[in-house]
């Protein structure tokens, strides 16, 4: 019996990240990228359940398709008080269209209201969106792009200024405060790819498509305790 309860004693508590499932996002490649990354004592649980939302140590909120879409299915799944609650007092981290999510609001889909963490807008290219020289640029901006990191952050420990990782979208965030900028990108355009403020952190690439860097962004985000500070 002595031993028995030693051995309960010892028993690590694992640290859990919810990764939030709405019903939009590519989950599978996300979570088996945290997974990759993540030690035995971390746990990656996929879930639309709002009591392990409100439970999990760290929370990711992902994001594909139409910003009317993604926004409508937070609603309608009963996830919004969740992601707010998560952005008030933990580590949350939003990609690809999930920083677009964040944002006051979208011109995407004739406009759209979106969740208003981050005051500013989330913006089109345009259908003749023009790189420097005048040359026509595709729209989606689809592909690999440098990442110029505008402040330090935990987020960017072990990842090289000017890191290249992979995009694929058509629309771009433009916040209002200006220091709320982690990181930029030129397409034509210097514009932002990344936001922190607190305990939030969010961005437009995809982490899990971006080979080395995009694993160290998610083991930063597994080993990050939320405060904004290296």
């Amino acid at each position: 019996m002595t031993n028995v309860k030693n051995d309960r004693k010892n028993v690590v508590k694992k640290s859990v990240v919810a990764v939030i499932d709405y019903g939009m996002g590519n989950l599978h490649s996300v979570a088996k990228a945290l997974e990759h990354v993540a030690d035995e004592n971390t746990e990656v649980i996929v879930t639309s359940d709002p009591q392990i939302i409100d439970s999990a140590d760290r929370v990711l909120l992902p994001g594909v398709g139409a910003i009317r879409d993604c926004i409508g299915e937070m609603h309608r799944t009963g996830l919004v008080p969740s992601i707010r609650k998560a952005m008030a007092d933990k580590p949350f981290l939003a990609i690809c269209v999930g920083i677009q999510s964040l944002m006051s609001h979208s011109e995407e889909n004739e406009g759209v209201a979106c969740l208003d963490h981050f005051k500013g807008n989330a913006l089109f290219f345009g259908n003749q969106h023009k790189d420097h020289d005048g040359s026509k640029l595709k729209v989606p901006h689809m592909g690999w792009n440098q990442v110029k990191q505008t402040i330090k952050h935990p987020l960017w420990e072990d990842i090289p200024d000017q890191a290249r990782f992979y995009f694929v979208h058509s629309f771009y965030v433009v916040p209002e405060n200006k220091d709320e900028v982690a990181g930029t990108c030129d397409y034509g355009l210097e514009f932002c790819v990344a936001l922190a403020r607190d305990n939030v952190f969010a961005v437009q690439f995809h982490p899990e498509k971006s080979h080395k860097d995009g694993l160290q962004l998610y083991k930063n985000f597994l080993n990050w305790d939320g405060k904004p500070s290296l």
